[in-house]
């Protein structure tokens, strides 16, 4: 009942400082699963309410990939910058954004992240340091590099840490972006979240180089592949990672991970087997950790049935904020478009 007591508020856990690459917590673990869970939820949440029209346009799910980001998050600090594609609703979760406005830019509300303006695929979070989601495959790549050039030029000691999905390494911005990096010796990380399949292509049908970290040796940057499918494993690369950024060399780091779902959620994925991905749910980041932290007792069922409860409770009170809130005024189109207020040629 102690350790029930001890994260009775899941919702208020906050991001745990990590002392080493070995160091890993109780709080750690928790934070870990709560957020996981967190992002598992929410898309299960918005997959069935784009089935009931109430989310439109593109939606893309992250289920299966949860520990990419959450591993991420707990190796960097608190002025790294983000960015990534379009499969981008469990990066703010990680993050600390509030669920209520991330859910209520799936529903196109004005209370969302990006006003409502950008929904699915453009998530945004400037205070934490989230720089979008982006719908072009491979677009937030040279961004990434531009964003650690700032922080070089600034001399900040800040690095960004750059996402983006197996089919975007067939891009030529990603060749440009990896070879810039290396020649200025700017503080980014090059994270591959490898689910397998560029939408319906799979690895091996689309590159001739299918252990996609090797990619980087045409720069001579460092490279690996991780198991992206186990969040401590996950930490240990980035941490490793950022360290080598804050002293000016780049990293290449292919995240193997998986997801459930087709690439958005009109994908049948008929691409796959079903025993495919039973095969890879077996091995999930989530059920990982969970099991992890029953066997080191570092909370019981009963405690993590109450996380559940209470992440399920999130979800909910995010749904009824944005089922609520107001949709944008018609003149909202004019606002945000250029950062001079009176700027001559928009007219409302």
């Amino acid at each position: 009942m102690e350790i029930v007591a001890h994260i009775a508020d899941a919702s208020q856990l906050t991001k745990p400082k990590v002392k080493s690459r070995e160091d890993f917590s109780k709080e750690t673990y928790l934070f870990w699963y709560e957020r996981m869970l967190l992002m598992r939820k929410f898309e299960e949440k918005a997959s069935q309410l784009y089935g009931q029209q109430k989310i439109k346009g593109f939606c893309h799910l992250y289920n299966g990939q949860e520990a990419c980001i959450a591993g991420a998050v707990t190796a960097l600090n608190k002025g790294d910058k983000y960015i990534t594609a379009y499969r981008d609703h469990a990066h703010p979760t990680a993050l600390g954004t509030p669920l209520q406005y991330i859910m209520a830019e799936l529903f196109a509300k004005a209370t969302g992240v990006s006003k409502g303006k950008g929904g699915s695929m453009h998530m945004f979070d400037k205070a934490r340091h989230l720089f979008g989601g982006h719908g072009i495959v491979g677009g937030q790549i040279p961004l990434g590099v531009g964003i650690a050039f700032a922080e070089k030029y600034k001399k900040t000691n800040n690095l960004c840490i750059t996402f983006m999905g197996d089919g975007a390494v067939r891009q030529g911005a990603f060749h440009e972006a990896l070879n810039l990096a290396m020649l200025y010796r700017l503080p980014v990380i090059f994270a591959i979240e490898n689910n397998g399949y560029a939408m319906g292509t799979s690895v091996e049908r689309s590159s001739n180089v299918t252990e996609l970290y090797k990619l980087g040796a045409a720069y001579d940057m460092p490279a690996e592949a991780v198991d992206g499918m186990d969040v401590t494993a996950v930490h240990r690369a980035v941490a490793k990672a950022a360290k080598k950024a804050r002293k000016g060399l780049p990293s290449l780091l292919e995240l193997k991970t998986y997801r459930y779902k087709g690439h958005s959620i009109s994908d049948p994925a008929k691409y796959r087997t079903k025993e495919e991905v039973e095969d890879y749910k077996q091995q999930g980041p989530i059920e990982r950790v969970r099991t992890t932290i029953l066997e080191k007792q570092l909370a019981n069922e009963e405690a993590l049935d109450i996380i559940g409860k209470q992440v399920k409770q999130q979800v909910a009170d995010a749904v009824a904020f944005a089922e609520a809130a107001e949709s944008p005024q018609p003149a909202a189109a004019y606002e945000d478009v250029y950062t001079q207020k009176d700027y001559p040629f928009l007219k409302s």
